[in-house]
């Protein structure tokens, strides 16, 4: 294996064990380490209770604890209901769908401590139909995920069912999440990308990857060189909704509740600072690590999930190109990634997906456990196993629960911009992330820092998500704004846009905290390397090493670093990633050194 790359991988050692959390068994911890002590008296209850029925064996099976928050619930039977308890029932799907942004997942057959007890076939129809009626009342639409017979060495027979509960929220805002899309050039990303979201099969030559190329060069070679974006959208029955049976974006945002991004990145390795940028600045969910069947791991691979993980970006890995090889080829590349994704560095358990209930198994286990590492083989042009991916991305739910999520739109409005364009009879439009806040249309925002760290005060004209309109952004939402006639010059990547009430930190120096991944000498003070801070990417000097005078790979250290072009609005604890040539590092900020005099311009006068 190539050192540097290896290197790279130490930087996974935070995500922990391989041996804690979830195992590719189907056994798994609460995410959390040892259960809360409401979760354990909640336990106590429920096996007290279930002790009155039979006696659990050895091997009886359990999922974690019931977590008071989040969007899964237990529940051992709803047979007949009263009119109170059904009531109380909708009540409590309420709050659950309210918890996972309009989706919901239940077990039914499990107790609250997780206990897999299971239900006749009788029980277990009436229990879906209350389920049923309850969607129904709520607005939701239910699809059952799988039903798993438990066995207890009973005559009659006992089941357990997962039941996806999903609805278009009361707000109109669909579940929407962001896949960062990897792989070494012509691994097949573009490729998948097109079939997924056009609906058609490939036809072996590259057909299906022209609707997502930008640049009349990217249809010559065929290869990514800009970060393009892809949507999938599913509706309230699991179903798919893609250009296929919508001609427009906006037909797909009408009919779909929740709605997968894909950002596609550059595999090539010139195009690496832009592949960076992706990962850093629009904070993905998720990272799809593409891998070619035939080549395996190969090119920039290694370095692509060394970035993910990095930045702590949950990974799956998709395999194509399984129609050109053969069965014994396939299995050599998986053991491969088995082996990479094993190393002590890495820590990660893999786990090949090859059915339906594997891939829903593998959503579980994935949420729980950052060390859960699926793998999907598929074919673009067979379709062979495509829709294990559908079922998987169809199923994830989002990281963040509704408390964070309520408590970043309660600070501040401040939105990062990553684009810039100049759109004829709209004037100058801004695209990037809500990092915290809501914006509307018409809010009053300062945007900068100039070369003087100056801001400019403008104003929102209208938005878009998905090429759709809308009128509330809210936090973790990423969409285009228009700012009518703004001064496109005055702005730049990089820059922020921010609520005039706040006072923002900018600085030319700054301290963090780095682990230096890999250097072919010595890293000292006045070394140049190009940072990558959120989505702020400029070239910075080290101006001083404390505690040492020079750094050697795989060794720490709090380093000071001076940007050279213009100052910019950083935040402290936000992750670094720097690199220069092959030197490569991570880190956080861990100080900075605000310029305490900065000037608020007014364009009006």
């Amino acid at each position: 294996m190539d050192a540097r790359v290896l290197d790279l991988f130490c930087s996974g050692n935070g995500h922990g064990s391989g041996s804690q959390g979830a195992t590719a068994n189907g056994k798994s911890g609460n995410g959390s380490g040892a259960p809360s002590k409401k979760a354990s008296l909640k336990s106590k209850k429920s096996k007290s209770r279930l002790s009155r029925h039979f006696k659990p064996s050895n091997n009886t099976p359990y999922l974690p604890p019931e977590a008071e928050e989040g969007n899964i619930e237990y529940k051992l039977k709803l047979v007949n209901p009263t009119q109170y308890r059904f009531e109380h029932l909708a009540t409590q799907m309420k709050w659950r769908l309210q918890e996972g942004g309009g989706e919901a997942v239940y077990q039914i057959g499990v107790e609250d401590n997780g206990m897999l007890v299971g239900l006749s076939d009788e029980e277990l129809r009436a229990s879906l139909k209350t389920l049923h009626l309850l969607a129904k009342k709520v607005g939701a639409d239910i699809t059952v995920l799988r039903e798993q017979q438990v066995d207890y060495d009973f005559d009659v027979s006992r089941k357990i069912a997962e039941v996806l509960i999903r609805k278009v929220p009361d707000d109109q805002q669909f579940l929407d999440l962001r896949v960062a899309v990897l792989g070494n050039v012509d691994s097949g990303k573009s490729t998948l990308l097109g079939v997924l979201t056009q609906g058609e099969l490939d036809n072996g030559r590259g057909r299906a990857r022209l609707n997502l190329f930008r640049h009349l060069h990217e249809i010559q070679t065929g290869r990514t060189s800009s970060i393009s974006f892809e949507i999938l959208g599913f509706n309230t029955k699991g179903e798919v909704i893609n250009y296929s049976e919508s001609r427009t974006a906006e037909e797909i945002c009408e009919s779909a509740s929740k709605m997968i991004t894909f950002i596609d990145l550059a595999g090539h390795h010139k195009y690496l600072k832009t592949t960076i940028f992706g990962l850093t600045s629009y904070c993905p969910d998720f990272a799809m690590l593409v891998v070619s069947a035939n080549t395996g791991i190969a090119g920039t691979t290694r370095e692509h999930l060394g970035l993910a993980m990095a930045l702590k970006v949950p990974i799956f890995i998709v395999i194509s190109k399984v129609d050109l090889c053969t069965r014994a080829t396939v299995e050599r590349t998986v053991r491969q990634l088995e082996r990479v994704l094993k190393q002590p560095g890495c820590n990660k358990v893999p786990m090949v997906i090859g059915s339906k209930d594997d891939a829903v198994t593998a959503v579980q286990q994935f949420v729980q456990s950052p060390n859960i590492t699926p793998i999907f083989t598929l074919s673009s042009v067979s379709g062979e196993s495509l829709d294990l991916l559908k079922v998987f991305l169809n199923v994830i739910p989002p990281l963040s629960n509704s408390k964070e999520q309520e408590e970043l739109m309660e600070q501040l409005t401040e939105f990062q911009v990553d684009e810039i364009y100049s759109v004829p009879g709209v004037g100058t439009v801004v695209g990037g992330t809500l990092y915290s806040g809501i914006c509307r249309e018409g809010d009053p925002l300062v945007v900068g820092p100039t070369d003087s760290g100056q801001f400019h005060k403008l104003s929102i004209g209208s938005i878009q998500r998905n090429r759709s309109a809308c009128r509330v952004l809210r936090a973790g939402q990423a969409a285009t704004l228009a700012l009518g006639n703004f001064d496109r010059s005055l702005l730049r990547k990089g820059m922020v846009m921010v609520s005039p009430e706040m006072n923002p930190t900018i600085c030319w120096r700054f301290e963090a905290e780095i682990v230096l991944l890999f250097h072919a000498k010595t890293f000292h003070k006045g070394f140049q390397v190009t940072v990558h801070i959120r989505n702020v990417r400029q070239t910075a000097t080290v101006e001083a090493v404390y505690d040492t005078e020079e750094l050697r790979t795989g060794e720490k250290a709090v380093v000071l670093f001076k940007f050279i072009k213009h100052p910019e609005y950083l935040k402290v604890g936000a992750k670094v990633l720097f690199r220069e040539g092959l030197t490569k590092g991570i880190g956080h900020v861990t100080m900075l050194q605000p310029i305490t005099q900065y000037q608020m311009r007014d364009e009006e006068q």
